[in-house]
């Protein structure tokens, strides 16, 4: 038996993960979605100065009280920044890193770095404008999605606290945990996470492709987690 922890992607929150669930426990396994602070069921605590800092506490705040160990920690999207900061702070308690169609930064950088300076500068405004001040505007789901998907997702996805983008990653330790990357195939316009992909394969971590567009545990999950469970029997 495995125990997963997700750390999701932006405007997200562990709700989204609702179909690999009795998949997951079906296959004997736990899988952990703790939700971010100003998202999903939390949404009541936004505020301007919930940061990446913020959603890192969150994950290894739910870890430690959780008492887990020996945990495969899944990176989703934005969560890659996520779980690339608790992989520092909490490295006794994780056994493997693994992004899913995630960033993947390095000390220093933020998502703001991550992406092309037009679209960055897309979500600043929509921010600003934003009825909040600080909010940024969800993205469009993916095209492929089912309709039905779509109409349980729309109203659960929330906008992003703008410094949970604008902050940069610090890290006190090198990274030495194994990791795995998922590509997700389907790609977007620009294909956001292919630099990634080809840094893992670069630097020879486990990589894995999936028949999927972006959100695989939605969309694709039954091919999710026949990748999980290879993961989970290294």
């Amino acid at each position: 038996m495995a125990t997963f922890v997700v750390a999701h992607g932006a405007w997200s929150a562990g709700w989204a993960w609702k179909k690999m669930r009795p998949l997951l426990r079906g296959a004997g396994h736990e899988l952990w979605t703790p939700t971010y602070t100003g998202l999903g069921e939390r949404a009541h605590l936004a505020n301007a100065e919930v940061s990446l800092d913020t959603h890192i506490r969150d994950v290894v705040a739910a870890i430690e009280m959780e008492n887990l160990n020996d945990a495969i920690l899944i990176g989703h999207s934005y969560g890659g920044m996520v779980a690339t900061g608790v992989a520092d702070r909490a490295r006794a308690r994780i056994s493997q890193l693994v992004y899913l169609d995630a960033f993947a930064p390095i000390e220093g950088q933020s998502i703001f770095d991550l992406i092309p300076p037009d679209i960055a500068e897309k979500m600043r405004a929509g921010a600003a404008q934003s009825p909040s001040g600080y909010g940024i505007p969800p993205n469009p789901m993916p095209s492929d999605t089912a309709p039905e998907d779509v109409e349980w997702a729309t109203p659960r996805r929330l906008p992003q606290p703008l410094k949970a983008f604008s902050t940069k990653l610090h890290l006190t330790h090198e990274i030495s945990l194994p990791r795995s990357y998922i590509y997700c195939t389907k790609t977007g316009i620009g294909d956001t996470f292919g630099q990634f992909a080809k840094r893992a394969q670069r630097e020879g971590w486990r990589y894995f492709e999936i028949d999927a567009s972006h959100n695989p545990h939605i969309t694709n999950p039954t091919a999710l987690l026949d990748i999980l469970q290879q993961i989970a029997d290294t």
